[in-house]
């Protein structure tokens, strides 16, 4: 028998020191989640948000005038040459407004449509958006889409008409815009000029008062969401979250819910203009975390961080995976350098979440990376940042898209094609879908006419046209997506003397007649140079290839034939013609056999170098596709 024992009864001033303690703790962190403001700064391509986020962190002293530059958010140079946002980009502002201290996380995001995974990310990360919109030009497709997208995730809108200091604004018909668009008050649209600071006093007090504060449980297990991740060669991976529940300390045991690993917290802290190390983070707050994590493939953005002795239940609803739209492979120059290209990858993807790419070999490139892009601004900065920041010389190939190939043995189930030399025989083929897009122009009704034509070309179906005040239009095409990924945006720019702006989204898959066009050169398939086009351009575009080649590839000691091809046929022939050498110069007289003699020699010399002769394509002949309307 267990002998009993006796227990005292804990004197009840205890419980209510404990409840003192528990409800003070509890009062700081709401008091602290009240005074924070998440927001990110939305608009189309060249609206001035960067320069209006430069006022914004000098009015809050974010920054000091000394160490001021223009687009200080932007730290890569490709981002200040181009003078476009590539990357979204968070930073802390303190700001005291009556005699109350205040947190404003900002991000910053692209404009361009090929970048509004960025955009999606920042807004999943925030409770309200800057809508900004040019006065001069008013609102253009990517402010609608990028509005539409703040909306879905129920952000607090605040307007903005910017460039109130150039001598076009067009204050009150802009304004009108923005009221139908939004439904807002006219009185709730602000005025501002980034170049000038007018109107930045005004925005920090709106984003005071209408944003709400962040919502969430200090005291509950941490729930944390990455939405951005960077490289760093000495530190490791970077990993930048927002705190939706919970606290995070230094050295604390965390735990990453989707690749299920455990890691110390090294080093927390907040994003100033550089990483500011605290001892922990709390709720409602955005911040990052180094835990020293080598591999790539170990943080994904969309992730959940969580406690390791206090996980949470569930993760938190991250991205939607992203869906390339434009597919092109990438291979290196020297064929040793493959693994280090690899490399450079995983790391520029770690950066760039939208980037996807897998293992893929080319007979006449050898081992390289399929890459999908959401765009050909997207694809060229991929290049463009492999080249500069990681030393890699790449070949990129002919761009397209993917589609998808029906059997005539399993005609229900789709076989999805990246790769035109993925193409089964066309005797086993039954039908090919190729993916279309709902297209969004909006432009001034003298271009229409131009525009029109243009997507007609383009093979687009006209599904609405709609007066969005008397000079603007904004027009609806369906077209499939194979049209587009080339030339379009650049031809759209030239047709419209730069003031139409585009934007687009993905519809589904249409049946298409479609076939597999092939450039041979010296007999040889080029399988990087093949492409799945529409059978009423085959043989246009063939004879503009041929021609392209045939100015792009150098000369060599034998004669070189460029064909286009349909399975057997052949539709289009360009030759290049052979480096003549003169073999008879060193023959001053004599019999006519001598130089006959040399001739013929020379002649069973250009045979046989033509039949193991190979030819070296260079790199411009890989886009020679892309100008062939210059």
């Amino acid at each position: 028998m267990l002998p009993y024992i006796h227990f005292s009864p804990i004197p009840s001033c205890f419980f209510n020191l404990l409840l003192y303690f528990y409800s003070a703790i509890k009062h700081v962190a709401n008091t602290f989640m009240e005074h924070i403001r998440n927001f990110c700064i939305i608009a189309h391509i060249d609206h001035g948000k960067s320069t209006l986020a430069d006022r914004l962190l000098q009015t809050t002293g974010t920054i000091s005038d000394r160490d001021m530059k223009a687009q200080a958010l932007d730290d890569m140079d490709i981002e200040r040459e181009r003078g476009i946002t590539i990357k979204s980009h968070a930073i802390q502002m303190d700001f005291e407004k009556n005699g109350i201290k205040y947190t404003l996380n900002l991000i910053d995001t692209p404009g361009h449509v090929d970048f509004s995974y960025e955009v999606s990310r920042s807004i999943a990360a925030c409770e309200g958006a800057l809508l900004i919109v040019d006065a001069s030009q008013g609102i253009e497709a990517q402010t609608i889409s990028n509005l539409y997208l703040a909306l879905e995730h129920d952000l607090e809108i605040i307007p903005i008409l910017n460039k109130m200091d150039l001598p076009g604004a067009q204050p009150e018909e802009v304004t009108d815009q923005i009221v139908d668009l939004i439904g807002c008050d006219p009185s709730d649209v602000i005025q501002a000029s980034g170049k000038t600071g007018l109107g930045v006093d005004e925005i920090l007090d709106a984003v005071i008062n209408r944003i709400p504060a962040p919502k969430g449980d200090p005291n509950a297990p941490l729930q944390a969401m990455i939405f951005d991740s960077v490289f760093n060669p000495f530190r490791g991976i970077i990993a930048y979250f927002r705190i939706i529940n919970g606290t995070i300390s230094k050295g604390e045991r965390i735990r990453f819910l989707n690749t299920g690993k455990d890691y110390n917290a090294e080093e927390v802290g907040i994003l100033k203009m550089s990483l500011s190390p605290k001892k922990e983070v709390l709720t409602g707050d955005v911040g990052y975390i180094i835990s020293g994590i080598k591999k790539a493939a170990e943080v994904k953005v969309g992730d959940t961080i969580t406690s390791h002795a206090n996980p949470c239940v569930s993760a938190v609803r991250g991205f939607e995976d992203v869906k390339p739209m434009v597919f092109a492979g990438i291979y290196p120059v020297d064929t040793e350098d493959y693994e280090e290209l690899r490399y450079s990858m995983e790391k520029l993807q770690l950066n760039d979440s939208s980037l996807v790419f897998e293992p893929e070999s080319s007979a006449a490139l050898g081992f390289g990376f399929r890459c999908g892009f959401l765009g050909m601004l997207h694809m060229e900065i991929i290049q463009e940042r492999l080249e500069r920041e990681f030393n890699m010389v790449v070949i990129t190939t002919v761009p397209n898209v993917s589609y998808q190939a029906f059997l005539s043995r399993t005609p229900e189930d789709p076989f999805i094609v990246n790769n035109p030399s993925e193409l089964p025989d066309p005797s086993m083929l039954d039908h090919i879908k190729e993916p279309y897009i709902k297209a969004q122009i909006i432009t001034k009704s003298e271009y229409v006419g131009q525009i029109m034509t243009l997507c007609i070309d383009k093979r687009g179906e006209l599904k609405n046209q709609v007066y969005l005040t008397q000079d603007r239009v904004e027009i609806t095409f369906e077209m499939p997506l194979g049209e587009i990924v080339f030339d379009f945006y650049d031809r759209l720019k030239t047709v419209s003397r730069g003031y139409a702006s585009f934007d687009y989204h993905p519809i589904g898959y249409r049946k298409s007649d479609l076939i597999k066009l092939d450039l041979m050169l010296n007999s040889e398939q080029i399988d990087a140079l093949s492409a799945l086009v529409h059978k009423s351009n085959a043989y246009d575009l063939g004879k503009r290839i041929c021609i392209k080649l045939k100015e792009l590839i150098p000369r060599q000691q034998f004669e070189i034939p460029i064909q286009a091809a349909i399975g057997a046929k052949i539709i289009a022939r360009e030759t290049i013609k052979a480096l003549r050498k003169d073999v008879t110069a060193k023959c001053y007289g004599g019999d006519i056999s001598r130089k006959r003699k040399l001739l013929e020699k020379q002649k069973a010399g250009k045979k046989r170098m033509r039949q193991i002769g190979r030819v070296e394509i260079p790199q411009e002949a890989f886009l020679a596709v892309l100008k062939l309307n210059d």
